[in-house]
């Protein structure tokens, strides 16, 4: 088997334009949300978001790229430039056949669509559609153009899993890897679900915050009254690569993914199983596959989006294969980006590499009543940043339709 390093990343997200800009604020426990800007959001019951400010696509894009790609792409190849250029991979000499891109998104691109079936209904010229409304729609054409983009000609597709794809996305890419199907992946996740169809439909689901008169609190995991996510949008872009090549190379290397696994609650359609029986077994088979106890995990990123009964579930799942370790700390950065769907599991890996490179596990901001069901001997980081040595830091990302993954990354 052959050991997989991280040696790129890049990001765009409603905290800032790269990695360094969000690392400061998510330590320092900003938070992202405001009232929605990108559309009038008079009839709905939400009315929060963490919106990417002032992004001009113009600014980053010719024409031609403006009219075939919808916002998630654009997200997608901005992060994945940074990332790129971070890891120096495309100086490396790689065959083209030994890169790939595996690139998630929970939704592709919604805006599209919806421009595409208002023009129908209400346009001039009916019925008439855009002859680019499909490649801007599919959610394969992030991956399809990055690698365009680079000449990478290797293993390219997108995974779906909801929520939990970005982590999809990492795993696969980390196995091909493992198992010798390549050299490097750049893989991640993006999103742009903020319009008023994707936005709306979780409203209606009673899935979003509706504390709207407080955006900066609406997203509250853990606190006694939480009322749902705040949704997220952006992307981040990770640089995989086969250790020995990364050594060989010089490259410079930020930890090491070490297990991976995913399993599914087979319990319904949108909400967790109540006891998190799938989402402890991803954690235990992901532990199992990196070959550490689970007192040598350091920190969890949680997947926790303010939700009432996800939020519980998770923490279940953790409790059932940590029992009381003393040395895990867990935060949900979701409480400072939003929920970013596709995407968030992308970058909440970044983050779980981040506090192993600078012993800094972020916080959980806006917790001011700790809900009393959450079982004993969870270290919850409240409020602000705490300093300690991370050398294994964990990610969980669950998603719709009962979907549960964990990486853990390691010091290298």
């Amino acid at each position: 088997m052959k050991r997989v390093v991280v040696t790129g990343l890049g990001t765009i997200n409603p905290l800032g334009y790269n990695v360094e800009d969000t690392w400061k604020k998510l330590i320092n426990g900003e938070s992202a949300a405001t009232n929605v800007s990108h559309f009038n959001t008079e009839k709905f019951r939400s009315q929060v978001a963490c919106e990417v400010k002032n992004f001009d696509p113009k600014q980053y894009f010719d024409k031609s790229d403006l009219k075939r790609t919808d916002l998630f792409t654009q997200f997608a190849l901005f992060a994945a430039d940074q990332a790129v250029e971070d890891s120096q991979i495309n100086t490396a000499g790689i065959d083209p056949f030994d890169i790939g891109v595996i690139w998630g998104t929970g939704q592709g691109g919604m805006q599209t669509f919806e421009n595409e079936v208002e023009n129908y209904i209400t346009g001039e010229y009916t019925p008439r559609f855009n002859p680019f409304f499909i490649p801007k729609l599919l959610v394969n054409m992030a991956s399809g153009l990055i690698s365009m983009k680079y000449g990478y000609q290797g293993i390219n597709y997108t995974p779906v899993s909801a929520c939990a794809t970005g982590n999809t996305a990492i795993m696969d890419a980390y196995n091909y890897i493992k198992f010798g199907k390549a050299k490097a992946f750049i893989t991640g996740g993006s999103e742009a679900g903020i319009t008023p169809a994707s936005f709306g439909g979780f409203a209606a689901l009673k899935a979003m915050s509706t504390r709207n008169h407080e955006p900066q609190k609406a997203s509250r995991p853990f606190d006694i009254e939480r009322d749902g996510f705040v949704m997220g949008e952006g992307a981040a872009a990770l640089v995989l690569e086969e250790y020995e090549h990364a050594k060989n190379r010089g490259a410079k290397i930020y930890a090491e993914i070490v297990g991976a696994s995913m399993t599914a609650d087979a319990h319904h359609i949108t909400t967790p199983h109540p006891e998190g029986i799938g989402a402890s077994k991803a954690i235990e088979r992901a532990l199992e596959e990196a070959q550490l106890q689970p007192e040598e995990v350091d920190y969890l990123n949680l997947h926790a989006t303010s939700t009432q009964i996800g939020d519980l579930a998770e923490l279940n799942a953790v409790h059932k294969v940590f029992k009381n370790t003393k040395n895990l700390h867990l935060s949900s950065t979701k409480s400072m980006t939003g929920h970013l769907l596709g995407a968030a599991a992308a970058i909440e890996a970044i983050f779980a590499i981040k506090a192993i490179n600078d012993n800094i596990v972020p916080p959980t901001i806006n917790v001011e009543n700790l809900d009393p069901k959450i079982p004993e001997g969870i270290n919850i980081v409240i409020n602000q940043s705490l300093q300690k040595e991370v050398k294994v830091a964990m990610s969980n990302a669950f998603g719709f339709g009962g979907h549960n993954s964990t990486v853990i990354f390691k010091e290298i």
